[in-house]
């Protein structure tokens, strides 16, 4: 690894931890400023969510999350890829796919789930569904772009040399738009969690986080609200980081030699 690589990854963690203290005093001053009931301080938030790591309410409510978003954004991915892919090889699909998805992204996920509880009832299925459509327009978008910039000589080559059409998708296409797939995944996955959190609070049902911090609001909990929005804000980028950049410099090692 090069001194400048290394010098901009130590780059990048100082201006995120530059940021997140410039938050915590931002909440800090407005915590001062505004009576306690209606903006607690930082120190007593970050005791409560310590105490709520420790309940099984809280580890029930993650993990009930988390389930959701793995089968919405795996779903939205595996599909999201899949059609890309398969639009390298058949344009008028991917025309017609490009076009439906510049209509249907326009309407904000969220507003799915009253047709999708009628369609399907109350449970974590509605949420799933709306997990899957909004990480899924970013997903198919990345991957049909960067398939378009493929360059001719490598798809004519293939041809050539006898490649079917699914030799060519996984020889020439896949390898070629890895680095637009994986940015991809990661704006599919900002648009996955912020849908999941949205739909368990809208939807109210099961365990979630969603549905937790919903429920500090209607009981006027503003520790326990903002305690859930302290887990959230600290979960999407340690999934993130931990996940997707870790998987974004394996695939992609030989930009950061």
């Amino acid at each position: 690894m090069s001194t400048r690589t290394r010098l901009s990854g130590n780059s990048k963690k100082l201006a995120f931890a530059l940021a997140v203290v410039f938050i915590l005093l931002m909440w800090q001053v407005a915590a001062w400023i505004l009576p306690d009931f209606l903006m607690p301080d930082v120190p007593t938030v970050i005791a409560r969510l310590w105490e709520e790591t420790q309940s099984e309410n809280f580890r029930a409510a993650l993990w009930g999350s988390l389930g959701r978003l793995g089968a919405g954004y795996g779903s939205a991915m595996l599909f999201g890829v899949g059609f890309g892919l398969i639009g390298a090889i058949l344009f008028f699909f991917r025309e017609v796919l490009k076009s439906a998805i510049i209509i249907l992204q326009s309407i904000p996920s969220i507003a799915w789930v009253p047709l999708l509880l009628i369609v399907m009832g109350f449970g974590s299925l509605p949420i799933i569904v709306v997990v899957a459509i909004a990480a899924f327009f970013p997903a198919a978008l990345s991957v049909m772009n960067a398939t378009e910039s493929v360059q001719q000589v490598h798809v004519s080559a293939a041809r050539v040399m006898g490649a079917s059409r699914w030799e060519m998708i996984k020889r020439v296409y896949l390898p070629a738009v890895m680095p637009e797939l994986i940015t991809g995944a990661q704006l599919a996955f900002g648009n996955a969690w912020r849908a999941l959190i949205s739909a368990e609070m809208l939807v109210g049902f099961g365990k979630g986080l969603g549905r937790s911090l919903s429920y500090a609001g209607e009981t006027a909990d503003m520790v326990g609200v903002m305690t859930n929005i302290l887990a959230i804000a600290i979960l999407a980028p340690l999934i993130d980081q931990l996940l997707l950049e870790k998987l974004k410099h394996r695939v992609l090692r030989y930009q950061y030699v």
